[in-house]
């Protein structure tokens, strides 16, 4: 599985990282301003390749909502992001053929225009957003420096943010493949409708990323659920969890946060079932190699073989980073600042941006785990708690000598 998917996954991160680099900052907000189809529609077509997991995505909502961007422009962006992305359409492709990767992003534009819409027409008209504008003069970097920026995102902190699901979706189909028996989901296999409706009770609740859902699912596949079953995880997993349930409850309003899970049940349930029962089962079927890779090891190309060595090398040293802490800061004038809101390394790394473009910021130091961060350097300490806000996040101030 890591062989066949990891050219697609690093091809992903790549593209990821450019979008990253070259896309000037505050471009997609100015866009999602107002309400209408318009500022829905572009939120769910600049969602829709970002590779931003459930949590990765939360904090850049947020950021958005508070920019002036409408509930259902954000609500839409929210429900399209986590769904899919250039990485996880790459190895859906590689894994579950072309249809499957098709379809999925096709789902998620079309679950999030609908989602964003229903909150834009439950949205009062004296319910504004609540703009949070933040002065920013920073030059401009760089091709060169751009580019170092695209790579140091895409293979270093991309890879930081999903590979632990990403490993952990190997390990679980792994698991699945060797250890479930074929005849497990027999009976299920006869009934879609209930299997998706299993299938949704566990995937809701459950917090994996759009790449790390795609071996748990074709797994469940070779076990006898159908397609359409397998689908309905791949779009209900990744987008919705608990946490961001929590969030979107606190910032946009707990009749937003209902419509937004509805959304996503509900078009997950749709397509699985059109998959099921409109579509020819041969577009989903799965070919010889994955069902060979079921009981036999399989022969990797050079390719494949070098790709997975390279996307391995890559996760051990984001699990090194991940848990590398830094400490004895030395400067002059430090600050430690209380960060709430953080979930994973792109959200630590969206703190530290911010903070690192505050003036007279010499140094930051994210801790993700204690949920602080260790700033030196002579400067303003409400203006770096106001760049965390607007990033998204709350923070606060402690004076340390």
């Amino acid at each position: 599985m890591l062989g066949e998917m990891a050219p697609y996954i690093l091809l992903g991160f790549l593209v990821a990282g450019i979008m990253h680099a070259f896309v000037p900052a505050g471009t997609m907000s100015r866009h999602l301003a107002g309400r209408g189809f318009g500022p829905v529609f572009k939120a769910a077509m600049i969602g829709v390749p970002l590779p931003l997991c459930s949590c990765g995505v939360l904090p850049a909502a947020v950021a958005m909502r508070r920019s002036g961007a409408s509930r259902g422009a954000s609500t839409s962006f929210l429900i399209a992001t986590p769904q899919t992305g250039a990485d996880s359409i790459a190895a859906t492709w590689s894994l579950l053929g072309p249809a499957f990767a098709l379809i999925r992003p096709v789902a998620a534009l079309v679950t999030a225009f609908a989602g964003g819409c229903a909150v834009g027409a439950a949205e009062k008209s004296a319910d504004a957003p609540q703009a949070c504008v933040v002065a920013s003069l920073e030059s401009r970097p760089s091709f060169g420096r751009r580019c170092l920026d695209a790579l140091r995102y895409g293979f270093v902190d991309l890879v930081s943010s999903i590979g632990a699901w990403l490993v952990a979706g190997l390990v679980i189909a792994a698991l699945i493949t060797v250890y479930v028996p074929a005849d497990f989901f027999a009976a299920l296999g006869d009934r879609p409708f209930i299997a998706m409706l299993a299938v949704l009770v566990v995937s809701v609740p459950m917090y994996v990323c759009a790449t790390g859902s795609i071996p748990i699912a074709m797994s469940l596949m070779l076990k006898g659920l159908s397609p359409g079953t397998a689908f309905v995880l791949l779009m209900a997993g990744p987008a919705a969890n608990f946490a961001s349930f929590t969030l979107i409850s606190r910032e946009m309003g707990r009749k937003s946060a209902i419509i937004y899970l509805a959304a996503i049940t509900a078009g997950a349930m749709a397509f699985g079932l059109a998959i099921d029962y409109l579509m020819p089962s041969a577009w989903f079927a799965l070919d010889g190699s994955h069902a060979a890779g079921h009981g036999a090891c399989m022969h990797l190309g050079p390719v494949q073989a070098v790709s997975a060595a390279v996307l391995a090398v890559l996760l051990i040293y984001s699990f090194i980073k991940r848990n590398r802490h830094k400490h004895n800061i030395s400067t002059d004038m430090t600050y430690q600042y209380t960060v709430k809101g953080m979930n994973c390394p792109h959200c630590q790394a969206s703190v530290a941006k911010a903070i690192s473009g505050v003036a007279g910021v010499e140094s930051v130091d994210v801790n993700l785990k204690e949920g602080s961060a260790a700033v030196s350097g002579s400067h303003d300490p409400e203006a770096v708690v106001a760049a965390v806000r607007a990033a998204g996040f709350d923070a606060s101030p402690v004076t340390t000598d």
